[in-house]
């Protein structure tokens, strides 16, 4: 009892407590995090220095009786590994949202990292229940990762914020969502962990390049809905044209290409250049028009020059008036 409670006050120190996914529910989320990431500090801490330093107190005062030695860890690390846990377990049964993905990220990490010492420290039939709480931890982290994934690949397509860009340029979603995919990829070797956590038939590889695409798709779709808010169809192939090339140009310079591949870069910049090519059609088809100068139907002998010349007036009069209405309106744009 004694060094249970030793251990529990050092674990304490630490600043662990024991908290409920009601607790974890109602804290700010700047709050939040720095719990997270200080709870991921003393996991290292507790496995490597504190459970391990008992771990080896009971070797050495119990020697050569196992089945004592090892009841006696379980007893002094229970509480303790209880209170751990249980933090751990509030953030994974907590409500699920975008930003939380990246720290459920870190908490897996670490669980992956110590789980051949938790194996090691806790491998005895005494330690079963504990040992089985921290797998179980590391399964339930990597479940609630995943389920964020296809929760995000929702909001990205359904999002309807009525934020317009007037100018036609890279809507905030836009980069807050390539962002997210490229800071997704800091996390490879981890993904790659967490996939093979529930399908072992399909590699990993191949697993984030699907969750990669299906979120890449949900924002184009997103986009091509928030491209129809606007009244001219210029406008409309603009913001469509520097959305995607944002996206391409954006995965071309992070390691999200590997994954996708150069073909897929390629449709995508394919896309790119006929929604360019829609802007100068829908842009300049018109206003082109005024330049095509044909003689007035059955005139004919000296007076079809002065005819035609008074057609060609009258046709740049028309063509300056264009050029200048879309001039001023396109000139606000990006």
């Amino acid at each position: 009892d004694t060094r249970a409670s030793v251990l529990e006050q050092s674990i304490r120190k630490l600043g662990v407590e024991r908290l409920s996914k009601d607790d974890v529910q109602k804290m700010p989320w700047e709050v939040l995090e720095a719990k997270i990431g200080s709870w991921i500090h003393h996991m290292r801490i507790s496995v490597k220095l504190l459970f391990a330093g008992e771990r080896k107190i009971c070797d050495q005062i119990l020697d050569g009786v196992h089945s004592l030695r090892d009841q006696c860890f379980a007893e002094v690390t229970a509480n303790s590994v209880s209170m751990l846990l249980s933090f751990g377990e509030a953030i994974a049964k907590s409500k699920r949202s975008p930003e939380k993905l990246f720290v459920l990220l870190d908490m897996y990490e670490i669980m992956r990292e110590l789980q051949s010492e938790i194996q090691f420290l806790f491998g005895s039939k005494a330690c079963m229940e504990m040992r089985e709480s921290a797998f179980s931890l590391t399964k339930r982290l990597a479940q609630t990762a995943q389920e964020t994934f296809g929760d995000f690949e929702e909001a990205v397509e359904k999002d309807a914020t009525k934020t317009t860009v007037f100018d036609g340029t890279v809507h905030p979603l836009t980069s807050y969502v390539i962002n997210y995919v490229k800071f997704l990829f800091d996390y490879r070797s981890t993904l790659k962990l967490l996939f093979e956590e529930f399908d072992t038939t399909h590699p990993p590889e191949s697993q984030l390049a699907a969750v990669t695409t299906r979120i890449v798709l949900a924002l184009q779709n997103n986009l091509d809905g928030k491209s129809k808010q606007y009244k001219d169809p210029a406008l409309t192939q603009l913001f469509l044209m520097n959305n995607i090339h944002y996206i391409v140009r954006s995965v071309r310079r992070s390691e999200a290409k590997d994954v996708l591949g150069d073909d897929w870069v390629q449709i995508q910049r394919r896309i790119v250049q006929q929604h360019a090519n829609q802007y100068k059609r829908v842009s300049w088809a018109k206003i082109l028009q005024c330049l095509t100068v044909q003689s007035a139907p059955g005139s004919g002998g000296g007076d079809s020059g002065s005819i035609s010349r008074g057609i060609v007036k009258d046709r740049f009069k028309t063509f300056n008036a264009q050029f200048e209405e879309i001039h001023q309106r396109q000139s606000q744009w990006t």
